[in-house]
């Protein structure tokens, strides 16, 4: 059964998304992200190239908006000034491109999003006609908040990013996903495919990750690990759970038993 998904108006099959960053060279991003099977790659306009540099590599070469759709993130941004900036030249160099990622820290050692600056750098994003896939807390109240000024995605945090530590409070992902009417991404965290898997059986629409293939001691053969993650807890999501139990529970019927 087709079983896509739709951001901004544009249907996707893949629900991995996946960063750019912290791979050895351009090739090595390229083969990684080709065995991701994702069809949305996100980068980080103020640490990579993507024609702002004139002579120099340019990751698009690699990775053609024409295979891709092309995710602009604001990573390395700490005020929504910064933000809102980086966006607009995003938009400018990738010729009238609105779907952008926001992200604003708030701290950098934990790089935990500053709220007040996320919620502020929405608003002025969602009036210039970005469609914005907001990186936030795991907090509901802030979930719904973004849902509501019009962004058309929400990406709690798992964990840090890339701390790797998996889903370290699935009540409250649960909570944001029951309540939501724009598409739910985990976004940081994870960090092997069994983390991408809770975090579908969650019941997200898809899972953004970058370090936990980046950093793995073989990127290409975890990537493919990962998509293969997160279509089994997509699909168990689709499945449903058996309950859990207190007590045991046969496979097989006791009654009738031979002698």
């Amino acid at each position: 059964m087709k079983d896509t998904w739709s951001v901004a108006g544009r249907e996707f099959q893949s629900r991995l998304l996946v960063g750019t960053g912290k791979y050895r060279d351009h090739e090595q991003t390229r083969a990684a992200i080709e065995a991701s099977g994702a069809e949305i790659v996100t980068i980080a306009v103020r640490r990579t190239n993507i024609g702002q540099k004139e002579g120099e590599p340019n990751l698009l070469d690699v990775l053609p908006p024409s295979r891709y759709t092309i995710l602009p993130n604001t990573a390395g941004c700490y005020s929504a000034e910064e933000a809102v900036r980086t966006c607009r030249l995003a938009r400018e160099l990738l010729d009238g491109h609105t779907l952008v990622k926001l992200e604003v820290i708030g701290d950098q050692q934990s790089l935990f999003p500053d709220m007040a600056e996320t919620l502020k750098a929405a608003a002025t994003l969602v009036k210039e006609g970005f469609a914005v896939m907001v990186y936030t807390t795991d907090d509901p109240v802030a979930a719904k908040r973004l849902e509501e000024m019009g962004c058309v995605a929400v990406m709690p945090l798992a964990a840090p990013i890339g701390s790797g530590l998996g889903i370290r409070n699935p009540y409250n992902i649960r909570l944001i996903v029951e309540n939501a009417r724009v598409p739910i991404l985990v976004d940081a965290g994870v960090g092997t495919a069994s983390d991408a898997a809770v975090a579908m059986e969650l019941g997200c629409d898809g899972v953004l990750m970058n370090t936990a293939i980046a950093a793995a001691r073989d990127p290409v053969l975890m990537a493919q690990a990962m998509r293969k993650g997160v279509e089994a807890g997509r699909e168990a999501y689709r499945a449903g759970r058996m309950p859990r139990r207190f007590a045991a529970d046969p496979s097989s019927p006791l009654a009738g038993l031979i002698a």
